[in-house]
């Protein structure tokens, strides 16, 4: 996937990593960006192309995927944090987390599958987190979410290989933006965080690891559940 001369769509380019993501692909060269959001209004990157765009609606994905026919990199990055527990927290932000993380990128990536056929196969990116593999049961309707959608990443990237699709998982941990402006803990730099995916999407990554965080997370999957959280040793 190459960047210089590409044409971008990055969902939730109006803040946050999707706001450096815009940033970043235009200083990389790519030709054209659109940034999308549901108030078109708040892109304010110059040279981006604002878009609407609402993932966890049908309509508005449908919509979007017509008026941007020439789209060779998809970033599926718009994403929320509810904060919903695994035990005491609200189903229905459970809810809002899988229909945004999962059923929205799933939206989405099927709307730009046949567009990016049509432009030669390109790429797509999807923003996961560390949390994809570790378990928070206080945000655990984001955790689940998150593996949920890194499980997506993988069966996208088997399905779309024949079309010649590049599929690339991004995972990070914190990153300093208002998404985890509550959160008290050391926070990457969202330029860091960008430039690595891109660097790992030129390279043809399947992963990109961003940070030591999510380096050692995924290195600890194979060693059991013990060690990952061991506070449940004798239980």
């Amino acid at each position: 996937m190459k960047i210089n001369g590409s044409v971008a769509l990055v969902t939730g380019g109006n803040r946050g990593i999707g706001e450096q993501f815009v940033k970043s692909l235009l200083d990389a060269g790519a030709s054209k960006v659109y940034a999308s959001a549901r108030d078109p209004k708040k892109v304010s990157v110059p040279g981006a192309v604002p878009l609407r765009l609402d993932i966890t609606d049908p309509e508005s994905v449908r919509a979007a995927a017509e008026q941007a026919q020439d789209v060779t990199l998809l970033i599926n990055n718009a994403g929320i944090d509810t904060g919903a527990s695994t035990v005491a927290g609200d189903l229905a932000d459970f809810q809002r987390e899988f229909d945004t993380h999962v059923f929205g990128t799933l939206r989405v990536s099927r709307a730009f599958a046949p567009v990016l056929a049509r432009n030669g196969g390109g790429g797509i990116l999807n923003v996961l987190s560390v949390l994809s593999w570790y378990a928070a049961p206080n945000s655990g309707g984001y955790s689940a979410a998150k593996a949920a959608e890194w499980s997506l990443t993988n069966s996208l990237r088997l399905s779309l290989a024949d079309q010649g699709t590049q599929v690339t998982g991004l995972h990070v941990g914190y990153v300093d933006t208002d998404l985890a402006a509550h959160v008290d803990a050391p926070k990457n730099d969202p330029a860091d965080v960008v430039a690595a995916a891109l660097e790992g999407l030129e390279a043809g990554l399947h992963e990109v690891l961003a940070d030591d965080l999510s380096r050692r997370v995924k290195a600890a999957l194979a060693a059991g559940p013990e060690v990952l959280y061991p506070q449940i040793a004798g239980h």
